[in-house]
């Protein structure tokens, strides 16, 4: 029997859609059909001057539009040499909005987690209430909440006073880590949540490697991989922090990685926070016509959902010659068919939900 698993379902987290052989309620084999959310977005990134670009990376990812700019910024700045060096306090800001976006985003996948288990809807609600806090100082600091357009060529575009600094503490210090300490005490041994997971999704370190698969999906497997420790951008090399790893290689890995990453993240934020300096946000003079020499360049994030990367080549002009994504949603929707496959319909769900995609991302 075939059945069809979406656009319209509210499993796929978006419009997205699962073609599924079954016998029986097991699944013999699985077809991913994505596509109906393109909107030709590296295409209009080459007709788009450098700096355009800035706010329509932040429809990629909609959930995590500040790893969006970082990963496209550091990517121009390569070309652009000394000029597109950010100074230190810019540094220090896009450190602290890219860890507060990787803990905002945690805090909703497990929360929808839960959801596609079938527990409707309250405990991801309640799950997601510090993510609100978040979205409020995105908001403070940028003028949105979600599609923040904050970082730009050389720094970023607005200061951050010491009442939103104070306001950032605060929920560091003294409330993050009380949802990670609960999340861990309502979830990590809940009989339901282990029955549903454990064992559910098996990839293999081998296979994670083959399929590129990368974040939570790579280190679910037991792969100690992160771009922050093993090719460090920006200032992530001052700070002290671990790599999070399960050897599960199941749903339940990947729960247990990103619950451990929301408690890296504070450590990273908590060490920012203290040591980020005065002084200014920006590289020169902020210009609305951004020139870059002839040459190519790749810049690389670990997003929340895995490498973040933007490939760009300039031909010496105001937009770019060449523009790609590297979409860790789309090249981690790879895992779907063979973490699948052999296991009950009622666990695509859960497979697909650990696997973390957006579709803004997925189709481009």
């Amino acid at each position: 029997m075939v059945v069809n698993m979406g656009p319209q379902h509210p499993s796929t987290h978006g419009v997205f859609r699962m073609v599924v052989a079954l016998d029986g309620e097991t699944v013999v084999g699985l077809e991913p059909e994505c596509g109906y959310l393109h909107r030709n977005h590296e295409k209009i990134g080459e007709r788009n001057t450098w700096l355009a670009n800035i706010p329509y990376t932040d429809r990629l990812d909609y959930l995590a539009s500040m790893s969006n700019n970082f990963g496209y910024v550091l990517a121009v700045e390569k070309l652009m040499g000394a000029k597109g060096k950010p100074p230190e306090r810019a540094e220090y800001l896009r450190v602290i909005m890219a860890e507060f976006t990787r803990i905002a985003n945690h805090f909703w996948t497990i929360g929808f987690l839960l959801n596609d288990l079938g527990a409707f809807y309250t405990p991801a609600l309640y799950n997601i209430e510090e993510r609100e806090l978040i979205l409020d100082l995105f908001e403070a600091a940028s003028g949105s909440r979600m599609m923040c357009n904050y970082m730009r060529f050389g720094g970023v575009s607005r200061d951050v006073d010491e009442e939103w600094l104070t306001r950032a503490r605060d929920i560091v210090f003294n409330r993050l880590d009380k949802k990670a300490d609960e999340m861990d005490r309502y979830l990590t041994g809940s009989e339901i949540l282990m029955s549903r997971c454990i064992g559910v999704g098996h990839m293999s370190a081998e296979d994670a490697i083959a399929l590129s698969a990368t974040g939570p999906m790579l280190r679910g497997s037991g792969v100690n991989y992160d771009l922050r420790k093993h090719r460090p951008y920006s200032i992530y090399d001052r700070f002290d922090f671990d790599v999070v790893t399960s050897d599960g290689c199941d749903v339940y890995a990947r729960y247990l990685v990103r619950l451990g990453e929301i408690r890296q993240s504070i450590r990273i934020l908590k060490q920012a926070l203290d040591q980020i300096p005065e002084g200014p946000i920006q590289n020169g003079k902020p210009a609305y016509v951004t020139r870059v020499q002839k040459g190519e360049a790749y810049g690389a994030v670990e997003g929340p959902k895995g490498e973040l990367g933007f490939y760009v080549v300039s031909d010496g002009t105001d937009n770019p010659w060449r523009y790609h994504v590297r979409a860790p949603s789309y090249i981690n929707l790879n895992t779907l068919a063979p973490t699948t496959i052999g296991y009950k319909v009622a666990d695509a769900i859960a497979i697909l939900g650990a696997i973390d995609i957006i579709l803004g991302e997925v189709d481009r």
